[in-house]
């Protein structure tokens, strides 16, 4: 079965508004000639002349008075499709967004994105999934919405990512730990005994590998798989958690933190997501309020997608 021209549908609905070829080919800016090809082709396509002369101009057969409602509508729902959206209505989409997050960013963040999804966007969900790895396949196909993380080497380089803050390592203890009093030394703090946080099973981390320039080794007898988890024996043990200070900083609450008596140890979380999604309204809606969320700033007032706009540079901005 032969694929229908498609183009023939705007010099259709032009003409059966115009009702003059003269008429129609100025407004598609093409010459009359080519307006009338278009006509015949138009003809033999539907089986109808469509427009027949009556004195010096053409009149619309039944068929043509047929379709002219509904090929004007098809005409204008094609071009809203391939326009840019400028605006959004917050209180329409009925949507649910899967975001993958590190550990501790749902503790600390989520609270004030839920927030102000429910005031802009009640009918919006928000579904977060722990970020066990940093396999790409689930954003590309669709299963994952939004990601946070650190942009490494196994970083799939067709995805978007935009840097949303920088963070560090530090050290945690709970209020009346030895270590919460006194002069902090890089030999104090390795000779306590140290909670891992791996999700791959590693036995040594950056701060080990920090530790081992200047000669010294820490006591790890612990090893979980997130910072929640690291911060809660911590809280109840004389063990020592090493943690983002951005990512715990509702965690941590009561508990005596400290720079870690290395050099700083520093990373930039990112947004991450798939091209796919860059122009979708609702999505790049949802970037802008997570970068402002992550950024402290207050919602705006007036929901334009210009304001979220992702700029040139939100490619690949690795740490």
């Amino acid at each position: 079965m032969t694929t229908p021209d498609l183009n023939l549908l705007l010099a259709l609905d032009v003409l059966l508004a115009e009702g003059n070829v003269a008429r129609a080919a100025q407004r598609l800016q093409l010459s009359a000639s080519a307006m009338s090809r278009a006509l015949a082709r138009l003809r033999e396509t539907t089986g109808d002349p469509l427009l027949v002369r009556a004195g010096r101009g053409l009149v619309p057969t039944p068929r043509a008075l047929e379709l002219r409602e509904k090929v004007a509508q098809l005409v204008q729902d094609a071009q809203a499709a391939l326009s840019p959206t400028e605006t959004i209505d917050l209180s329409r989409p009925e949507r649910t967004f899967t975001l993958r997050t590190s550990d501790g960013f749902v503790e600390n963040f989520a609270p004030h994105l839920i927030a102000r999804i429910a005031q802009e966007a009640p009918r919006v969900r928000l579904r977060f999934v722990q970020k066990i790895n940093r396999d790409s396949t689930e954003l590309r196909d669709g299963r994952i919405d939004l990601e946070t993380g650190v942009i490494g080497e196994s970083t799939s380089p067709e995805l978007r990512v935009q840097a949303l803050f920088r963070d560090r390592f530090i050290g945690v203890v709970r209020p009346d730990h030895p270590l919460s009093q006194g002069e902090m030394t890089a030999a104090r703090y390795a000779s306590g005994r140290h909670i891992l946080v791996t999700r791959r099973g590693a036995d040594r981390g950056p701060i080990d590998e920090r530790l081992g320039l200047i000669g010294l080794t820490r006591e790890i007898t612990t090893m979980v798989g997130g910072f929640s988890t690291a911060l809660a024996l911590a809280r109840a043990s004389d063990l020592i958690a090493s943690v983002p200070e951005r990512h715990t900083g509702n965690l941590r609450a009561g508990m005596f933190s400290f720079a870690l008596p290395l050099p700083p140890i520093e990373f930039t979380v990112s947004l991450i997501w798939h091209p796919r999604l860059q122009a979708d309204p609702a999505h790049r809606w949802l970037r802008g309020c997570v970068r402002e969320i992550c950024a402290g700033k207050a919602p705006q007032k007036k929901e334009r997608l210009d304001q979220y706009t992702d700029g040139a540079n939100a490619h690949n901005q690795p740490t």
